[in-house]
């Protein structure tokens, strides 16, 4: 009595979707807080604008691969 492959399938996206969710904001995390660009003294500099700047493009290229894989 084994699992549908459908529903193995759809489970293995489901985790998959919530595993690279996780490792992005691990990274992220792991950057801004641990490394200090998210936060900045008395006026933004060069590391904090390529900080944010990475991570919207980072978001927009997750955001548009998970869309991507779930319209499959």
């Amino acid at each position: 009595m084994g699992m549908e492959d459908e529903t193995r399938a759809f489970l293995v996206k489901i985790l998959q979707t919530i595993s690279i969710v996780l490792l992005w904001m691990m990274i992220n995390v792991f950057a801004g807080i641990y490394k200090g660009y998210a936060f900045f003294e008395n006026k933004p500099d060069w590391t904090n604008y390529l900080y944010y700047s990475l991570f919207l493009a980072s978001l927009i290229v997750l955001i548009i691969h998970l869309r991507h894989k779930w319209k499959l």
